[in-house]
């Protein structure tokens, strides 16, 4: 890795979890983690490997979990996804990421579940961002089953209408893609009017490409693990052993496993897994 890769990028409460390891453990698997961050966006097959690192050294650190489903995520893996963020879950009891493990099952082709999911109690304690979130992923998965009307129903939530900004941007689309199933083409073609090309490329997962990413060699982690490991196997739901992705879908992100609209939990898996590096700067300071 390269040497500006520190500990000390990481989220000052990331860092106190990662304490319950020996010092020179918890710095290796910090330093993959700060690399989960940097690379999931440019290069998430990356992303995953330095996610996969982690888990080895520490797999029963909450956040390494959590780096590790969000990482699968990406990559379409979406039955390892779901099993990583159901250890989270069990770990330290958050449902932050109920928006993405439903659009998992939808990348599985389990609609059904999907929805079961957003019906769950927990849904009604996310924010409103992971509640307009999950909201996109039941429409689409009402879109996966045939029912439009339901689909933009999932839609007219209060809290759906107050989004602004990009994700006003990515609620338009989800509800222009149930218009158009439902045949209501012109009301589509209105909804999303008010937005540039630009706006709606960046919404659908199209952002302007960055500088050539440099990937890292990570086979010297093959060996040196500590006692602190976890057996990464441990709890495992054997109902998702299933392809991860759905028929048709190869190995394409959530952008296009599912109806063309990009739900806010794929950009949730990039903007909580960045996260733990935002305020390093601030955190330096500190300390």
């Amino acid at each position: 890795m390269p040497d500006d890769v520190t500990f000390s990028l990481l989220d000052r409460d990331v860092r106190g979890r990662l304490r319950t390891l020996s010092k020179d453990n918890a710095e290796r698997v910090g330093r993959h983690l700060v690399m989960v961050g940097r690379l999931l966006d440019e290069d998430a097959e990356a992303a995953y490997e330095h996610a996969q690192a982690a888990v080895r050294r520490a797999g029963r650190v909450d956040v390494v979990r959590e780096a590790a489903g969000l990482a699968a995520y990406r990559t379409g893996r979406y039955a390892e996804a779901l099993r990583e963020l159901r250890t989270v879950r069990r770990l330290n009891g958050s449902s932050e990421h109920l928006p993405i493990m439903a659009d998992a099952e939808r990348g599985l082709g389990r609609p059904e579940r999907a929805i079961a999911l957003s019906q769950e109690p927990e849904a009604a304690t996310l924010d409103p961002e992971g509640q307009i979130e999950l909201a996109i992923v039941v429409s689409g998965a009402r879109l996966d089953l045939g029912q439009p009307e339901a689909a933009l129903a999932a839609l007219s939530g209060p809290v759906v209408k107050g989004a602004r900004g990009l994700v006003a941007a990515r609620v338009a689309q989800a509800r222009a893609a149930a218009l158009e199933a439902a045949g209501r083409t012109d009301e589509a073609t209105v909804e999303l009017a008010a937005y540039s090309q630009d706006e709606l490329d960046e919404a659908a997962g199209n952002p302007p490409e960055h500088e050539d990413v440099v990937v890292y060699d990570l086979t010297e982690d093959e060996d040196g693990e500590t006692a602190d490991d976890a057996d990464p196997t441990e709890d495992v739901d054997s109902d998702d052993e299933a392809p991860d992705e759905r028929p048709g879908a190869a190995n394409d992100g959530p952008d296009t496993a599912h109806d063309g609209t990009a739900s806010d939990a794929e950009r949730a898996a990039s903007d909580s897994a960045a996260s733990d590096s935002e305020d390093a700067a601030s955190d330096e300071e500190a300390q």
